[in-house]
C-alpha cells in the first residue's frame, strides 16, 4: 500500500500521488496518460483527475500498479466500482486484465472471451476481484504464457479454474514444470481455427506470440510500440537470448496480418493492416542498425 510519508515531491498537489516505491514499470503512464508521467526515474502525478473518465482510468492504474505505489490522501469511496470495471474492454471480445504482478515487472495480461473457451494471456496478479469477474465471464479454458518472465500467479489460476497452461518447453523452469501443454516445435501451431501460436525466439529462446482471428497479436515481450521513438520496437536492452534471432523472428512475423499489437511490456498499437505492415518493416529496418 502506498504511504503518504513516501509521497514523491514530483507529484502535483491533490488527492492522488505516487510514492517512492515506484519501479518505473510504465503501467500507470500508459493506462492513464492524462494523469501520470515520468519524472526522473519514476512515475508521478502531473495532473489530478478532473473528470469521471480521468478518475476511472487513474484508479484502474492504482489497482494495476504491481507495487501498490499509487495512493490517495482520502479513502477512495469508488474503489468497488473500479474493481468491477476489470477486465477492461479493449475491442470486440478482448480485454486487459489489469492487476499487474511485481514478479512480471508489471507486465500486462489479457483475456479473450470465446464460446469455445476463454483464454488468459500471461498471468496477472491473483486478485480476488479480478478472479470473481473472470469466473462470471465463463472462467478460463486455456492459460497461454508467452515466455518465462510473465508467468506470475499461473499456478493459482490453474488451481482455481482447472485451465490448461501452454508454454514452450524452452521456457519451462522450476515453477512451471507441471505445465499441461508444453510446446515442442518451432513451427506455428494452430491451437484452434482462430488461434495461431507463432514461435519467435530472441527475447528468450522459446518466446512465442499468439495471433487471434488474424487481428489481435498478443506479443509478450517480443514486439511493442515505443512512445519515445514513435514506432514499433523490440527490446534491445532487455534481450536475454539473441538479438539476431529476435530480428529474424520479426522478419517472419511480418508475413502475418494483424491490426493490434498487445504486448506484455511497452505500449499497445492499433492500425489498419496496410499501415501495420509498413510499421513492421520500419521496425525491422531499425533493428538491423541497432
Amino acid at each position: 500500500m502506498a504511504k503518504l510519508q513516501q509521497r514523491r515531491s514530483q507529484n502535483v498537489s491533490g488527492d492522488l500521488y505516487v510514492d517512492s516505491t515506484c519501479i518505473d514499470c510504465d503501467t500507470c503512464r500508459w493506462m492513464a496518460p492524462e494523469v501520470f508521467h515520468r519524472d526522473g526515474d519514476r512515475s508521478a502525478v502531473f495532473h489530478q483527475p478532473q473528470s469521471e473518465a480521468e478518475r476511472l482510468k487513474a484508479m484502474q492504474a492504482l489497482l494495476s500498479c504491481p507495487t501498490s505505489s499509487i495512493g490517495t490522501v482520502e479513502k477512495p469511496l469508488d474503489i468497488l466500482t473500479v474493481q468491477q470495471s476489470f477486465p477492461v474492454h479493449i475491442a470486440e471480445n478482448v480485454y486487459h486484465c489489469g492487476f499487474h504482478s511485481e514478479s512480471s515487472y508489471g507486465a500486462a495480461s489479457y483475456f479473450i472471451q470465446r464460446p469455445e473457451g476463454n483464454i488468459l494471456v500471461d498471468s496477472p496478479r491473483y486478485a480476488p476481484p479480478l478472479v470473481q469477474r473472470l469466473e462470471s465471464m465463463g472462467g478460463i479454458r486455456y492459460m497461454y504464457l508467452t515466455h518465462r518472465d510473465d508467468v506470475a500467479d499461473h499456478q493459482k489460476f490453474h488451481d482455481r479454474f482447472g485451465c490448461d497452461r501452454i508454454l514452450h518447453q524452452d521456457e519451462i523452469g522450476a515453477g512451471t514444470r507441471n505445465i499441461e501443454m508444453p510446446l515442442m516445435d518451432t513451427e506455428p501451431l494452430q491451437l484452434a481455427p482462430d488461434l495461431l501460436i507463432i514461435t519467435v525466439p530472441g527475447h528468450t529462446k522459446g518466446h512465442t506470440v499468439l495471433l487471434y482471428k488474424d487481428k489481435f497479436l498478443f506479443s509478450g515481450d517480443h514486439l511493442a510500440w515505443s512512445a519515445r521513438l514513435n514506432q514499433l520496437i523490440a527490446f534491445r536492452s532487455a534481450n536475454w537470448y539473441s538479438w539476431s534471432a529476435t530480428t529474424e523472428s520479426m522478419k517472419r512475423l511480418a508475413n502475418y496480418d494483424f491490426e493490434w499489437v498487445l504486448p506484455g511490456h511497452g505500449r499497445r498499437y492499433h492500425s489498419d493492416r496496410a499501415t501495420m505492415r509498413q510499421e513492421m518493416q520500419k521496425c525491422i529496418a531499425w533493428m538491423e542498425v541497432n
